[in-house]
């Protein structure tokens, strides 16, 4: 049985299990497995094996499937989300990391870190659609809400790629802090917010002059700046709130997207990679890398109220009604 609860110096307290009835997909990068969580009981119902150093991991549009990125076998796995078996696995073009599922759900954008490419999957045909070069050790990806820009980090150039899918082709650069990991794009398009993980900030792009115009910083008590390493944003359904995972800080950020200004730092598991939010936005979901562990945040108390055992290294996680 799954252990369920916060810890305490050494201490495991038992607490109640998020109250809500999502599934969790925690993608574990170094058990090279799949953890399945049921939120409402707070266990983890299943243990997929999976391709080697799984990473990035999303839904299909339609909830029946979960892509994953295996990174070591080079290539985007389909596992059936009702059975956990692989159904298919996508020419991804090389050490896949992360990815983005288009907004019509048609394309899977993926970057590939060896070979500083961004690759678009055709779905439905299961092939290579194009490939674009960009920066080199590409690894976040995000496309515009109205579908005609897609955004790749290059974490080794410090920069933004911006993709036009009506060309095909990779139109300019905005330069950004050392090393960018993740990028989200607020609900309307008009900025892209950049985790940059050795400049320790969070950027706000314009998308309209694809120019940085505020750079975040973070300053939490007791824990030294160099360990203050942003990685996975999420936004809130309402847009209102981004959650920042603070990577070795073991610290997410909870920031008012109005202000920009952080109204919560909130603990949680050791090395905090990647982020999911529930579907009525009142709970966060993080993958903590370095505790073997998922935190379940109540945002309106800005707290922990749960941490989930699961695989080794937890990497990615995605939530599903």
């Amino acid at each position: 049985m799954k252990r369920i609860g916060i810890a305490v110096g050494a201490v495991w307290l038992a607490l109640p299990a998020a109250a809500h009835g999502e599934t969790l997909y925690v993608s574990n990068e170094r058990g090279d497995s799949v953890s399945v969580v049921d939120t409402a009981s707070g266990q983890v119902t299943a243990t997929w094996a999976v391709g080697g150093r799984p990473r990035g991991i999303t839904l299909s549009k339609d909830g029946r499937y979960l892509y994953l990125c295996a990174s070591t076998d080079h290539a985007v796995q389909v596992i059936d989300r009702a059975t956990g078996k692989l159904v298919a696995e996508l020419p991804s073009g090389q050490d896949p990391e992360q990815f983005a599922l288009s907004r019509d759900g048609r394309t899977l954008f993926v970057a590939n870190e060896d070979n500083a490419a961004l690759t678009a999957i055709d779905l439905a045909s299961r092939t290579v659609a194009f490939q674009v070069d960009v920066g080199g050790e590409p690894e976040g990806v995000a496309q515009s809400p109205d579908g005609q820009w897609v955004a790749v980090t290059s974490e080794e150039d410090n920069v933004v790629n911006w993709i036009d899918l009506g060309t095909r082709q990779m139109v300019a650069e905005t330069p950004t802090d050392q090393r960018p990991r993740h990028v989200e794009f607020t609900a309307d398009g008009a900025q892209l917010w950049v985790a940059a993980e050795i400049g320790g900030t969070v950027q706000i792009i314009d998308t309209t002059s694809r120019a940085v115009r505020e750079t975040l910083r973070f300053e939490i008590p007791g824990v030294p700046a160099h360990r203050i390493l942003p990685c996975g944003i999420r936004f809130t359904p309402d847009g209102r709130t981004a959650i920042v995972a603070l990577g070795r800080a073991d610290h997410v950020a909870l920031v008012d997207v109005a202000t920009r200004k952080v109204r919560a730092y909130v603990p949680v598991g050791k090395r905090v990679w990647h982020v999911a939010v529930s579907a009525d936005g009142t709970q966060a979901y993080t993958a903590n890398g370095l505790s073997d562990s998922v935190s379940v945040i109540d945002l309106a108390k800005a707290q922990v109220s749960a941490t989930i055992a699961v695989g080794t290294a937890p990497w990615g996680i995605a939530a599903a009604p």
